[in-house]
């Protein structure tokens, strides 16, 4: 038996994170498609393809710059469609080997995907899992993380209703992290249900 693979999203500091890591600490296998990305980001095939496509600029000393590669993708949308063209299909086949790879045994696996719906990736998983939080909880989270504006960031996400309503579990991230976590571990049958 395979274990139920669930996409965990959610907008800008709604407490993707957070939430992954109770999952994490409550059983399920999980990983980040940020980390994949970074992961990514230090490999010398990618770090080339910014090379030549930027410049050596976006990589001082051996190493990509991702605040500089941040300002060129978000002042250009050119820019960033080419980007993701080079990232979206790397993450997926990273993804999917890491799913590949799991635990027979295990009943859940989770990957946190901030653009789930946005990048087209519902096929991957049994079910989709989204985290919301009130405007005000998220703009200070964002702020706290050195994000600024939540606006100019989430300007190419959905918004958290409709991330919500697209998803198959919801879960409110307007408490302690206790409390987050205690709400995902009522869900976590209901989750690990969703394979079958």
């Amino acid at each position: 038996m395979t274990p139920a693979l669930i996409g965990l999203t959610g907008t800008v500091g709604a407490g993707k994170s957070t939430a992954l890591e109770a999952l994490g600490r409550l059983g399920a296998a999980t990983i980040s498609s940020d980390a994949v990305v970074h992961e990514l980001l230090a490999t010398d095939e990618l770090r080339d393809e910014l090379i030549g496509r930027w410049g050596k600029a976006v990589v001082p000393g051996g190493s990509v710059d991702r605040k500089r590669v941040a300002e060129i993708v978000f002042r250009d949308p050119a820019e960033l469609e080419w980007l993701e063209s080079q990232l979206h299909p790397r993450v997926g086949s990273r993804i999917a080997e890491w799913a590949a790879a799991l635990d027979r045994g295990l009943e859940l696996a989770v990957v946190e995907v901030p653009l789930l719906f946005e990048t087209g990736m519902t096929s991957l998983f049994d079910a989709v899992l989204c985290v919301t939080a009130p405007v005000d909880a998220r703009r200070e989270r964002a702020a706290e993380r050195g994000l600024g504006e939540i606006e100019g960031r989430g300007v190419r996400q959905l918004s958290d209703e409709e991330k919500a309503a697209r998803s198959d579990f919801a879960v409110a991230n307007d408490g302690s992290p206790a409390e987050l976590e205690a709400r995902l571990s009522a869900l976590l049958p209901r989750l690990a249900g969703a394979g079958s």
